[in-house]
């Protein structure tokens, strides 16, 4: 997994509250395990009238959003079923971070585990944020987890986060559970010799 430290780029705004994740990735680009292609599917019905023609007025098919690598969202964006197909999708669309008031539980776990920090925000800093992500000469941010601040370049603001400390350190590093784990691969391996030695009838 990429590690994520600091990120700079252009944030879009959206808005809505709910959106689950089956607008995030529709039931359709369910169909297999490779990433390749979900950014097509990334809030399809948001974004295409049909497949092809994008809707003119929705923000990320609007300069400079179709660059956006940060999105500011409405409360409890990722709701509903577990479907980490949304989370691919945003990745390979580009989106490295989300910020909001709250976000769906399984959905901000998919995030940590995928190199997307969920990052939660008092409700008047959202709304301050998502008003500078509207306007296209003030919508560029940075994001530093090591320091856990969000800069907004169009007001100059620094604001500090709250973030969790396994997930930012799973983050920092670019590991997922997996990668976690094997950082302790010779305490496993020395408990599971001790284990053996003195239970030899289960090897």
């Amino acid at each position: 997994m990429e590690p994520f430290r600091t990120h700079t780029a252009v944030a879009a705004a959206l808005p809505q509250a709910n959106v689950d994740t089956d607008q995030i990735m529709p039931k359709q680009f369910l169909r297999g395990v490779d990433r390749a292609g979900l950014s097509a599917g990334f809030l399809f019905d948001l974004r295409f009238e049909a497949p092809g023609r994008p809707r003119a007025g929705f923000v990320l098919n609007r300069a400079p959003w179709t660059e956006a690598g940060i999105l500011v969202t409405g409360p409890n964006f990722g709701c509903g079923s577990s479907r980490e197909h949304a989370v691919w999708g945003m990745r390979e669309l580009g989106v490295r971070c989300v910020i909001g008031t709250s976000f769906g539980g399984i959905f901000a776990d998919n995030c940590a585990r995928n190199g997307v920090p969920a990052i939660v925000l008092p409700a008047e800093e959202v709304q301050r944020l998502m008003t500078l992500a509207a306007d296209p000469a003030r919508c560029r941010m940075t994001v530093d987890l090591d320091a856990q601040t969000v800069t907004s370049h169009g007001d100059g603001r620094v604001l500090a986060f709250a973030f969790d400390a396994l997930r930012r350190q799973m983050l920092l590093a670019g590991l997922d559970a997996v990668g976690l784990t094997l950082q302790h691969a010779e305490e496993i391996r020395a408990f599971e010799r001790r284990h053996f030695a003195a239970q030899p009838w289960l090897t």
